[in-house]
């Protein structure tokens, strides 16, 4: 049996490969092998009903031409590209192309490169889901009708080069409105006083004035005096309180998390975690689900119950709530919970930790905090109060394994009220 496995990219076709051995060749389509004509009046013939009319992308010719010579070598073809509306748009082009050299098309998906999955994916082959590729193809449409005719007003008003699609089409009003609002604004001149104090522990305790005044010379009598007077706590305020893990990540959240900690912006995350997908260190990358698979559940609880004890250890279930999310996808997380490293280059690395830290935190309990309001003032008063707002940690739980989301919150010392 000689089956052809055709996926998107170079890096991912070596890997398969080595899973799969004889029989089996596997070639890239390198993404994309048609799509809509750079002129928008040829793209969409409204009249007849919005059909696109697709070519092939420029450049194209010579991997199409080498996947029908290999499908015609082939017993069966299997379409193995991402698991996404855009994959099976792909794998429905390739369909398309290759229909006239082999009639036996198959797609399969898998959402980790791992041998594992690879073999179940070549266990259930299925026809082209026409739901998704169709509603990649009014996407792809409506980017042609709606953004082809902003851009121009986008490349004079904002910058050169934007494109404008369905999303961007009614981000750009929302940011005119807001320049519209902030055009309207009216300044004033206001002074925050914060008073940078230090416990009889030398720890460091940060107080801002609960006033803003108005005008410099009230703001510089309240820090002249403060600067004389000796400090002290009036009133301490606290309140058990408990932080829940995060879910694991979806690729929105993967990237709020990567820019928030990393400086990654969304396309530098997104190209790092193609790669370790490809390499087969993660799960897909496009998902917007937060479920995980009972074997990673497994295996993340029996590290957490090694690395940090029972105490630790707190199963749990997430739900996307989202009721257009695809569950059949995972969220993102390590294929392999054994490898707390991964990566070739060290933003790959800085990225895997990242994610294997969120994975493992979303199955550890919660933690306990005493959410803290202290105010204080100089002994004699004269000056407004201070505060500091903030929490104590008495019990870490998921921030062990995810440490960095510790620093999310103000932690305060903690100290007394003073009589």
């Amino acid at each position: 049996m000689n089956t052809l496995v055709i996926v998107e990219s170079p890096a991912k076709a070596k890997t398969i490969e080595k899973y799969l051995g004889e029989g089996y060749r596997v070639r890239a389509s390198v993404g994309h092998i048609r799509d809509l004509p750079k002129s928008n009046k040829d793209a969409v013939d409204i009249a007849a009903g919005f059909v696109p009319r697709y070519v092939v992308s420029e450049g194209k010719e010579k991997v199409i031409a080498d996947l029908r010579r290999e499908a015609k070598k082939a017993d069966s073809v299997l379409l193995a590209t991402d698991s996404d509306r855009e994959g099976e748009a792909i794998a429905w082009h390739i369909a398309e192309e290759l229909k006239g050299a082999n009639k036996n098309l198959k797609r399969i998906v898998f959402h980790e490169i791992t041998e594992g999955a690879v073999r179940e994916a070549l266990a259930h082959p299925r026809e082209i889901d026409e739901d998704l590729r169709k509603a990649q193809e009014a996407r792809r449409v409506l980017d042609r009708l709606v953004g082809y005719d902003l851009s121009g007003l986008i490349w004079k008003k904002v910058r050169y080069g934007l494109s404008a699609g369905r999303v961007q089409s009614p981000a750009l009003r929302i940011l005119m409105e807001r320049e519209r609002e902030i055009r309207a604004f009216k300044s004033e001149d206001f002074w925050v006083i914060t008073a940078l104090t230090e416990t009889e522990g030398k720890e460091q305790l940060a107080l801002t004035c609960v006033e803003e005044p108005r005008e410099e010379k009230i703001a510089n009598d309240i820090v002249t005096k403060g600067g004389r007077g000796a400090w002290q706590v009036r009133d301490v305020k606290e309140t058990a309180q408990k932080r829940a893990p995060r879910p694991p990540f979806t690729t929105s959240t993967l990237q709020q998390a990567a820019s928030t900690r990393l400086g990654f912006s969304p396309s530098r995350t997104m190209r790092t975690a193609q790669r370790l997908y490809e390499a087969g260190a993660i799960t897909y990358i496009r998902t917007d689900s937060v479920a995980m698979s009972a074997v990673a559940q497994k295996q993340i609880i029996a590290l957490v119950h090694s690395e940090y004890g029972q105490r630790y250890v707190r199963p749990r279930t997430y739900k996307t709530r989202s009721k257009s999310a695809q569950e059949a996808h995972e969220a993102i997380r390590p294929t392999n919970f054994a490898k707390q490293n991964a990566g070739a280059t060290d933003e790959q690395k800085k990225l895997y930790t990242l994610i294997f830290e969120r994975a493992v935190a979303s199955q550890m309990a919660d933690a306990e905090a005493l959410r803290t309001k202290i105010t204080a003032n100089i002994a004699k008063g004269g000056i407004p109060d201070f505060v500091a707002n903030g929490s104590r940690i008495t019990f870490d739980g998921w921030l062990r394994a995810d440490p960095r989301a510790r620093g999310e919150d103000v932690e305060v010392p903690k100290v007394a009220a003073e009589d």
